[in-house]
């Protein structure tokens, strides 16, 4: 699979050198760098049902990432469960998630330059609207 444009933004030229000894740090090696860089969104939790599952469906995405030539990088966001908050304190937050979990996603994609994302959602609120 080849690189995009938008992964060598991150990963190539003498300027990028502080982004490869970060990556370099996390077991990559030179040839990673040719590779595009895809961003997998871990909604995983054990707080709801609706998400507890999401783990073996994360690997496998990043196994299959893997073996088409790409770099998986999980990055996690919040999960809130309305079944647990409500009737306390906790629901005032509940609605208000969904606009943390959309821009947290959004500016994780948009600060690590991968060629792509993928989301995994386990209930409507941890999907972003972006």
């Amino acid at each position: 699979m080849p690189n995009s444009d938008r992964s060598c933004h991150i990963t190539e030229g003498i300027a990028r050198s502080p982004n490869r000894a970060m990556f370099y740090s996390l077991g990559y090696n030179a040839d990673d760098f040719d590779k595009p860089m895809i961003g997998i969104n871990n909604g995983h939790s054990t707080i709801t049902p609706c998400n507890a599952g999401l783990q073996k469906l994360l690997n496998a995405a990043a196994t299959a990432i893997q073996s088409e030539g790409a770099n998986p990088q999980i990055f996690g966001v919040p999960t809130i469960s309305d079944g647990m908050a409500m009737g306390t304190e906790g629901m005032k937050y509940s609605l208000v998630s969904r606009e943390v979990i959309a821009t947290a996603s959004s500016c994780q994609y948009k600060a690590s330059g991968w060629t792509a994302y993928s989301l995994s959602v386990g209930a409507t609120k941890t999907l972003p609207a972006d």
